[in-house]
């Protein structure tokens, strides 16, 4: 399990995260959560930069 964090989002991403939700949730027999779909666009994210 992974640390209990606030962020706050900007409502142009949070719609863009809710939009990635629901294409999985559609493409999935299994439930996705809005976390999940945010960890894994920040991953993403996170491979362009080589610190």
């Amino acid at each position: 399990m992974g640390s209990r964090i606030t962020v706050v989002l900007d409502s142009t991403n949070t719609e863009k995260l809710r939009n990635i939700q629901a294409k999985m949730i559609k493409t999935s027999t299994k439930s996705v959560s809005f976390s999940h779909v945010l960890n894994l666009v920040v991953s993403e994210g996170l491979k362009k930069f080589k610190p």
